[in-house]
């Protein structure tokens, strides 16, 4: 994939978005530091180009409702693609698998999930060896609490390709 170049001012524009969602043009120009009109326009060539994949709320999910959430380790026995494919078919079915990152090392997936209550989760774990995925092993982490969550830094990671 081609990436289009992106200077100082997209990379603020961008990380006034990711930290506080949808803003006001006057409020996204005074951020970016530049006038309503350039910084509506270039924030449209951001989203066009595919940079914004979404608007998101931070959700206090703790003050809704009691939930547990586990983070599990899997390792299939074989590593085809087809292998692949087919777990990763099931994690996007299941909602209570909230995020799931492929890896590479000892483990071939880190998942977060999720449920109402650890009986949940236990049947989903069920379920998904039921489903003959071809798990070899699992580990599972009961969270018990967030000690940091946040957003990457994008004006740092970006520093070495901003011209």
């Amino acid at each position: 994939m081609k990436r289009i170049g992106l200077d100082a001012t997209d990379i603020r524009i961008l990380s006034a978005v990711q930290q506080h969602g949808q803003l006001s043009k006057a409020k996204l120009a005074e951020m970016a530091n530049i006038s309503q009109t350039p910084c509506w326009a270039r924030l449209d060539r951001l989203k066009a180009a595919g940079f914004i994949l979404g608007y998101h709320a931070d959700i206090a999910l703790a003050r809704i409702c009691d939930f547990t959430e586990v983070v599990v380790t899997v390792a299939l026995i074989r590593h085809r693609k087809a292998d692949f494919d087919r777990f990763e078919a099931f994690v996007r079915d299941r909602d209570e698998i909230t995020e799931c990152i492929a890896t590479g090392g000892g483990m071939d997936y880190v998942m977060k999930v999720i449920s109402p209550t650890l009986a949940a989760f236990e049947s989903l774990m069920q379920a998904m060896l039921d489903a003959a995925l071809g798990v070899d092993r699992y580990m599972t982490y009961i969270a018990m609490r967030r000690v940091k969550a946040g957003r990457p830094n994008l004006a740092a990671l970006a520093a070495r390709g901003v011209r």
